[in-house]
């Protein structure tokens, strides 16, 4: 399995700590050719509908994400070929068409995170790793507000409305059953560092 590609798969619920996770794994192989794809940034581009049409959009239930796209860019990264991933202006609801994120050739390793990241049956058979990192709901909705109120400029009312009417129903009937298809479960995510250790040490013997 040396000498290819290696995309692992990181789902979990929002604020579960898949950022922090793969933020601390990218530490830790950081003597690799390592990087990241948030699943986010293929959000389906909205730049047709007035802002208030694209506010209503639900981006917690998976038909808002271009798994297509998505497709196509892991494979050619899997044939070892440039990308440009779009980037997601979260504030507009639109793809920045000013700024991309470029993946060079001879990658080794991706580490494709989101909560829909073990949705699609076709991207789960790209992976060789999937992960999904499990958090308490209290935890969760406490670590989303903060980091949409100081991040993404949202009042604290709108991320509970937001929460309550689209991310805790979306997650229970979409994102929680894709735990099914983990091959490493992961309690509270980046903060689980036996956890991160097991991880690079299964990727430095086996893909490395």
């Amino acid at each position: 399995m040396k000498n290819k590609v290696v995309i692992i798969g990181i789902a979990g619920g929002s604020g579960s700590g898949k950022t922090r996770l793969v933020k601390n794994t990218l530490l830790a192989l950081s003597d690799t050719k390592t990087t990241s794809i948030e699943v986010d940034s293929y959000y389906k581009d909205l730049s047709h509908l007035p802002f208030k049409e694209r506010e209503k959009n639900n981006f917690d239930h998976p038909n808002s994400i271009d798994f297509k796209l998505l497709y196509q860019h892991l494979k050619k990264i899997l044939d070892n070929k440039k990308i440009e991933t779009p980037l997601y202006n979260y504030k507009e609801h639109i793809r920045d068409k000013n700024n991309v994120k470029i993946i060079e050739e001879n990658i080794q390793i991706i580490l494709l995170e989101g909560i829909f990241a073990l949705y699609d049956q076709n991207i789960r058979d790209l992976m060789e790793i999937k992960i999904f990192v499990d958090t308490p709901s209290d935890i969760r909705i406490l670590r989303r507000i903060k980091r949409d109120v100081n991040k993404r400029k949202r009042t604290i009312e709108s991320v509970i409305e937001q929460y309550n009417k689209t991310v805790r129903p979306m997650f229970i009937k979409y994102v929680k059953p894709t735990k099914e298809y983990a091959d490493l479960i992961i309690p509270y995510g980046g903060k689980n560092k036996i956890s991160i250790d097991t991880i690079v040490t299964k990727i430095k013997k086996y893909y490395i």
